[in-house]
């Protein structure tokens, strides 16, 4: 028997517990770091990764008679502190033996994927295992695979029903800096009628992701059950995904993928349906960005990608429309969360500074979306979009929708650490850098310090004379602001002709 202690540490997520190098068991029971146990509390259980604790120098993180867990493993447990716990040594999930033979560049089955998220969604896989699943992956997957881990996903969590015919979604494959359309779809959709239930991921390799920049205005951090009353009050929501158990794997996953930069075609289609089926849409709008430094280099790939979408898609039952549009540059002037929120309320609010790429862009792809209503003619979904813009009905709805979700955690202003990044010539812009602007607004600390990113003044096509400024950089913390201005100092992304 150990007590049990919370370790004040965030493993994201994975499982760690902590037991001290003077504890019985590491001295006769011969249990060592990365050892897999499992902890037993009454009829509570959990799966988890051994870190052992260096008992010299009085350090009290666990004494010997306790074992410590981190923040969401003792969440998951669920046991106050103090409860006495057995352990066991637990041996290594059964479906690694597919991860091995998927490493050795075998194909695999239905059977074998279900298992792998099964055990991935139980918790059972280690950091170091998720991420030779994920490497393993990288390296081929055929099209049959991608909609036996999309199943697979969808299976492994909840999966939601609405009262609708129709439910819709849109989703941005993502890469493209400033690229806030999702914030004024859902508003414009919703405010005509069509019920738009938008759950997202956080950001994986771009500055900021739909909710890290709602949570700038709301809360996201919704249960199955508010998302659920919202929906029914305002025909939409704009809410994080990970608190409802909707393709529970699938953050899991990104939280190894996120660190590696890792974002195959393959993966993002399972990662992007899965959560779309899981959510209870009927109906699905893709947009894939395409340009020489977006995820998607050409159109023959942007081709393949499609394909992809929709052959998986229609074997899901979902309705999917894919839009192959200009990602040759940034959408918008804001890059990070609290600076792409303020572009989102511009456009919202018809302020005449507002950007006009990204009021246009959204204006079609909410169109796109609207057609998926019977009633709304063929064609007509542009105009009657803009119309629910230019009243201030969508104005009107994403003010709701705030309102019925809750206030914002924090307010967020945008970083005080600046630097402005100047035009090294007289000419016009070229071209900008998409991956680079990204770079360098991760660096300055996005998406992780909400105030942190990256606000353009030049676009493609612009004039500029030398010294003039291109974009201003704002970071939160020194260091990040140090790293930015150097990465910006190296290559500032823009190409001056």
């Amino acid at each position: 028997m150990l007590k049990l202690r919370r370790v004040p540490v965030d493993t994201r997520s994975e499982n760690v517990a902590f037991v001290s190098a003077a504890c019985t068991l590491t001295r006769v029971e011969g249990l060592r770091a990365l050892a897999k146990i499992e902890v037993h509390g009454g009829r509570r259980r959990i799966l988890a990764t051994v870190n052992v604790v260096e008992a010299d120098g009085g350090c009290a993180l666990v004494q010997p008679d306790e074992l410590g867990l981190s923040v969401e493993a003792f969440e998951r447990m669920g046991l106050p502190e103090g409860t006495d716990v057995q352990i066991e040594f637990a041996g290594p999930p059964r479906s690694l033996d597919a991860v091995r033979r998927k490493i050795e560049g075998r194909i695999l089955g239905e059977e074998q994927y279900r298992a792998i998220i099964d055990d991935i969604s139980a918790h059972r896989y280690s950091r170091m295992e998720l991420a030779a699943f994920l490497v393993a992956a990288a390296g081929f997957m055929t099209t049959e695979e991608v909609l036996a881990l999309t199943r697979a996903m969808v299976d492994a969590g909840n999966r939601l029903a609405w009262p609708y015919d129709t439910v819709v979604d849109k989703h941005c494959i993502g890469g493209i800096p400033g690229n806030r359309t999702t914030m004024l779809v859902v508003p414009i959709v919703a405010a005509h009628g069509l019920p738009m239930p938008k759950t997202s991921s956080r950001a994986i390799t771009s500055p900021s992701g739909t909710a890290d920049t709602m949570e700038v205005l709301a809360r996201v951090d919704l249960s199955l059950d508010e998302m659920r009353a919202v929906v029914e009050a305002e025909r939409g929501c704009l809410v994080w995904g990970g608190h409802m158990n909707l393709s529970p794997a699938d953050d899991i996953l990104i939280s190894v993928e996120r660190p590696l930069g890792i974002d195959t075609q393959e993966q993002m289609v399972a990662s992007i349906l899965s959560k779309k089926a899981a959510a209870g849409s009927t109906h699905l709008l893709i947009d894939i960005p395409t340009g020489p430094s977006a995820k998607v280099r050409s159109h023959a790939e942007a081709v393949r990608l499609r394909k992809m979408f929709e052959y998986v898609g229609d074997a899901l039952g979902l309705v999917i429309d894919v839009m192959l549009t200009d990602g040759r540059a940034p959408i918008g002037r804001g890059i990070g969360p609290v600076l792409e929120a303020r572009d989102v309320m511009a456009v919202l609010r018809n302020d005449p500074d507002a950007p006009a790429d990204l009021r246009e862009k959204s204006l079609r792809l909410a169109g796109r979306v609207l057609e998926f209503d019977g009633g709304v003619r063929g064609g007509g979904g542009e105009a009657r979009a803009r119309e629910l813009l230019d009243s201030g009905a969508a104005l009107a709805k994403m003010e709701a929708i705030m309102a019925a979700q809750g206030p914002a955690p924090a307010l967020v202003v945008p970083g005080d650490l600046v630097r402005v990044v100047e035009a090294p010539a007289d000419g016009t812009v070229a071209a900008i850098d998409c991956a680079r602007i990204n770079t360098i607004a991760r660096l300055a600390g996005c998406p992780f310090d909400k105030g942190s990113g990256i606000d353009l003044f030049r676009k493609p096509g612009d004039r500029v004379s030398k010294g003039e400024p291109l974009y201003r950089i704002h970071a939160c913390r020194p260091a990040d602001f140090g790293f930015a201005t150097a990465a910006a100092e190296e290559a500032d992304g823009y190409i001056i002709a």
